[in-house]
């Protein structure tokens, strides 16, 4: 049965694809060396620039040439690459409605994933893999043998903790499949440190990517090797762009590559921007602008707070209070911020003595 969803004429080409990948080179391969604007909103959160707030609101052409022209301009100082504009542009016309349909039904499914890729320390748009791998589907399976909503090959499965087997099979399961999936992110973003880079790595294999940065003399830019990757490799990365922008309504770091976050956050920002709190725990904690030699382990020690637990509220502390830059927004639950104010001067010289007895800092 043919599907509206996914349709690549976006580019002229008039050719049908199936919702998820058929290439999967997911880890086959070993990498070398180991002005404001007043919005429309639609379906709560696709968001146009023009008009006023109208959830029942469709995009009409004008919304969308005017979104693109300002570059989507959006409120958070995300600036879509001017290569991506028409390519998602077209796609958010022809499957914007079909993915927004989505939003209801796939509701439970992606509070379960914004809960795993917290737990990793993943930004949560990363979820929006799974819904051009497999349209969300447990029983996807592409011609080289990927399955499930994730689309992981059988070895990577099993290299990643889960069962596959003649009896079962782990890659179907919602919460194991997205644990491994979230696991194998991680990983990449270790490798390439660009979240562009880490999605075309995750559909065509590390080494198609490190093949096409070689190619492109060493460029790392996504948009530079772009066309020395496999076609299906590269429009996976705009599919996810696409389907971000429909779901979020604007971008975000997975969208940028490292120099745009950079350049359009901030280095400082750009850290931040990864604290993954939710409304209730944004809605119980302080904040404080904390500079000099803090250090996160005599921090937690005399706040009496998991170190994991810390991190995700002030993720990169270390490497930020150890840069140039040496100042940070702290943020914490209300109780542990008024342990740290109480310990604030003990804190600080707990950190002093660790670090100049030699406390790694990891950059």
């Amino acid at each position: 049965m043919k599907r509206k969803l996914f349709m690549s004429g976006i580019l002229g080409l008039g050719v049908l694809c199936m919702a998820y990948s058929t290439n999967h080179g997911i880890a086959q391969n070993t990498a070398p060396g180991g002005k404001k604007l007043n919005k429309i909103v639609l379906s709560q959160q696709f968001e146009f620039p023009g008009k006023v707030e109208n959830d029942s609101a469709d995009p009409q052409e004008e919304d969308l040439n005017t979104a693109f022209t300002l570059g989507y301009n959006s409120a958070n100082g995300i600036r879509l690459n001017p290569r991506a504009i028409k390519f998602v542009q077209d796609y958010m016309e022809q499957n914007g409605e079909d993915l927004r349909k989505m939003k209801g039904w796939a509701k439970p499914y992606f509070n379960m994933m914004d809960g795993v890729l917290k737990k990793y320390g993943l930004p949560s748009e990363l979820k929006y893999l799974a819904v051009i791998e497999s349209e969300l589907k447990s029983t996807a399976t592409s011609w080289a043998g990927a399955v499930g909503p994730w689309q992981l090959m059988p070895q990577t499965a099993r290299d990643l903790g889960l069962k596959v087997n003649r009896n079962i099979d782990e890659r179907r399961n919602y919460t194991k499949s997205t644990h491994a999936a979230a696991k194998y992110l991680r990983d990449l973003y270790r490798e390439f440190n660009d979240w562009l880079l880490v999605i075309a790595a995750y559909n065509g294999g590390p080494a198609n990517v490190y093949s096409a940065i070689k190619k492109c003399q060493g460029s790392r830019n996504f948009w530079n090797l772009q066309y020395y990757l496999p076609a299906e490799t590269r429009m996976h990365v705009k599919k996810f762009i696409g389907t971000h922008y429909i779901f979020e309504g604007q971008g975000s770091v997975t969208t940028l590559t490292k120099a745009e976050v950079t350049e359009q956050l901030g280095v400082t920002a750009t850290y931040l921007i990864n604290r993954r709190l939710s409304t209730d725990e944004l809605a119980n904690v302080k904040s404080m602008e904390v500079s000099g030699k803090y250090y996160s382990a005599a921090i937690v020690k005399n706040i009496m707070m998991d170190v994991n637990e810390f991190n995700r509220y002030n993720p990169n502390f270390d490497a930020i209070m150890s840069s140039n830059d040496n100042a940070y927004e702290l943020k914490l639950p209300n109780d542990k911020m008024e342990l740290f104010i109480a310990n604030k001067y003990i804190i600080l010289n707990e950190s002093v003595q660790m670090l100049l007895s030699g406390a790694t800092v990891v950059k």
